[in-house]
């Protein structure tokens, strides 16, 4: 019974450190999606034009869309958290991989 309850609690922190490890991957693959779609836009008059379509306004839209600031750094920056969401990738077919590992 000992050895059974050693093994169970052995899985269970497997599956806790499993579940971390996920998580901090799929934060990294989220921005780098993000990254992908700012690369994608290119010029700073597409990348305004798609800023307003997710929902900022004109004037914050033609800010943002001409910093200065890297690729990377604008993916986990506001400017993209706040408009590439979650719920958006999800919509268009982003699958979670820590939801995927708990099926």
């Amino acid at each position: 019974m000992g050895r059974s309850l050693l093994f169970d609690r052995n899985r269970w922190h497997h599956h806790s450190e499993i579940a971390t490890k996920l998580k901090k991957l799929e934060e990294w693959l989220r921005n780098r999606l993000r990254y992908c779609i700012w690369h994608h836009w290119k010029k700073p008059e597409r990348k305004r034009k798609n800023l307003i379509r997710l929902g900022i306004d004109q004037d914050q839209a033609y800010a943002w869309s001409r910093t200065r600031m890297g690729g990377w750094a604008v993916a986990q920056s506001p400017i993209l958290r706040t408009t590439i969401t979650v719920k958006r990738l999800k919509r268009k077919g982003y699958v979670s991989l820590l939801e995927y590992y708990k099926r």
